[in-house]
């Protein structure tokens, strides 16, 4: 017998060794609301069909919990790949980025998709689900995982595996299908209750259940300038032949790193270029841009793509002038405060909007403005005689989370405003079927700032993301689509450059915090990159704001 300690309910529990995580839900007869898909061991996620061999501590986790909820998705895209060879055999699938609360799914079976096709994959994934067909985990040494990988002809789990350097890997079995995943899978795919897959656009949008509501689908919203994005970086990638990590890897062994990094910098600046032309070229039938607003969530390098925007700017004749928003919070009595009832510095209403559009229309109008310091300290605004009046050829640069929200600057002209949003929005992937969520790229950048010029450890900083994250959700991403244009952050050779710097961050989280769950597997996943060096990276990158070396002040 092993002793289990459980987190959800604070008991300990005797158990056969050699018991599975599913044994031990049920014998601590735990009343989830929703059905149980994964658990943490030791801090540690893995799936409900681990054994457990000696003493543990252990937490049972459903789909409301992100690294469930991965599980959960990671399950049904094996059903999806599935039916898709039982009634495709010649087709490829890729499951390429998280879009419109859902998976969008790029499938090529020689001809354009037809609703009759979509219809057909749901009602096999449906019956797949229905037959409650168990997943198996083989693990193997890693040349015998090539060997079947290469045999079904799936060279991009191939080239990932040859270039991982490990000794031994997994794979995954459905029935008669084999397949590669970074992580735990259920059970079975009687556990996959709710899904959907409908045709979008050109692909399929694989939909998922409501992370607040497990019981109902997340609600698609419709983000065109997003895939647009997307597609095009993913086409720039096909053109580069690196449509996965494993290409990556093989091209940097073959001594193209840092083609790849001036490649990948230059085509950014050209955007920003672009960027800067049609702001320009917007004002000559004589409504002229005179503000920018740049928005985008956090560690989307907002703060140097502004910086080198301005200087673009400055190419064109143009005098960019940078407003701070941080100067217009309202006094600190009147913040309000969250559902804590601590301050909500994140929230539109923490800025005194009354005052700041009086001010924009007041220098939109020709009129000197006297601009207010906020002194935090006090939490008050001050006046120290910083006057403001602009020129023709000024044009306003503002920065911040609100920036794309209507009710920042209801009362200027749309015709004054240029409205852009920044994001990492990550394009490689590990493999076919396994996506590099736009998140982890953010976080992995925030990580490596927090600790290098904020003195915050990864611990910390995996343990407030989550409310980052609920900010984003509230104040950024509802508006993202109002902007004029998208900038992709997002830098095709980063997470090579970022390996190095975050693995001891990440290796410094201690076993025994709830935190060790996400460092571990950033870890697992950073690892599939084959490290290369920054110091050929340009100080004028948007990943300088992260690693240091920047020639901008921040």
């Amino acid at each position: 017998m092993l002793q289990i300690y459980c987190k959800n309910n604070n008991i300990y529990r005797e158990f056969p060794i050699g018991s599975s995580l599913s044994d031990i839900y049920y014998g601590f007869n735990l009343n989830f609301p929703y059905p149980v898909v994964s658990a943490k061991v030791n801090n540690r996620s893995e799936g409900l069909n681990y054994r457990v061999y000696n003493n543990k501590d252990v937490e049972f986790l459903d789909v409301r919990d992100s690294s469930g909820m991965r599980t959960y998705v990671r399950s049904l895209c094996f059903v999806l790949f599935k039916a898709v060879t039982e009634l495709f055999p010649d087709s490829k699938l890729f499951v390429e980025h998280p879009i419109s609360k859902g998976y969008f799914c790029n499938l090529r079976i020689g001809r354009p998709l037809t609703l009759e096709d979509v219809a057909a994959i749901k009602q096999r994934m449906l019956e797949i689900v229905a037959e409650d067909i168990p997943y198996h985990r083989t693990e193997c040494h890693t040349t015998e995982a090539v060997r079947i990988f290469s045999e079904r002809g799936m060279n991009d789990k191939v080239k990932l595996l040859e270039t991982s350097g490990s000794l031994y890997t997994y794979y995954y079995t459905l029935a008669d299908t084999v397949d590669y995943y970074y992580g735990n899978l259920l059970p079975s795919t009687g556990f996959l209750k709710l899904f959907d897959i409908v045709k979008y656009y050109d692909g399929l949008l694989l939909r998922i259940p409501s992370r607040e509501n497990p019981e109902v689908l997340e609600e698609a919203v419709k983000q065109e300038k997003m895939l647009d994005v997307f597609k095009e970086y993913l086409n720039w990638s096909y053109i580069m032949g690196i449509n996965n990590v494993g290409d990556f890897n093989l091209a940097c062994q073959d001594g193209q790193a840092t083609d790849l990094i001036n490649v990948a910098e230059a085509l950014q600046e050209k955007k920003i270029a672009q960027i800067a032309d049609t702001i320009f070229h917007r004002g000559e039938n004589g409504d002229r841009v005179k503000l920018v607003l740049i928005s985008g969530p956090s560690s989307s390098g907002k703060t140097t793509f502004s910086k080198r925007l301005l200087i673009q700017l400055m190419t064109n004749g143009l005098r960019p002038y940078p407003i701070s928003l941080d100067n217009y919070f309202v006094d600190r009595s009147e913040t309000p405060r969250d559902e804590n009832g601590d301050y909500d510095y994140e929230s539109l209403y923490a800025l005194d909007l009354e005052l700041f559009n009086e001010h924009l229309q007041a220098l939109l109008r020709g009129e000197e403005v006297e601009i207010p310091r906020y002194n935090f300290m006090l939490g008050k605004k001050e006046y120290k005689g910083d006057k403001l009046k602009i020129s023709e050829q000024t044009i306003l640069i503002l920065e911040g989370i609100h920036a794309l929200n209507p009710e920042l600057t209801p009362q200027i002209p749309s015709h004054q405003k240029f409205k852009i949003y920044v994001s990492a929005l990550t394009t490689i992937s590990l493999d076919d079927h396994n996506w590099i969520p736009t998140t982890d790229n953010r976080l992995l950048r925030r990580i490596i700032r927090d600790f290098n010029y904020r003195d915050y450890s990864a611990q910390e900083t995996i343990s407030r993301w989550p409310s980052v994250r609920a900010g984003e959700d509230k104040w950024i991403f509802p508006y993202q689509e109002n902007a004029d244009v998208m900038f992709n952050s997002a830098l095709l050779f980063e997470f090579a450059v970022l390996r190095s710097h975050a693995e001891p961050i990440l290796t410094s989280v201690p076993r025994n915090c709830p935190e060790y769950a996400e460092a571990d597997r950033l870890l697992k996943f950073i690892k599939y990159f084959i490290p290369i060096q920054g110091k050929e990276i340009p100080p004028t990158s948007l990943l300088r704001e992260f690693l240091g070396g920047s020639s901008f002040i921040y």
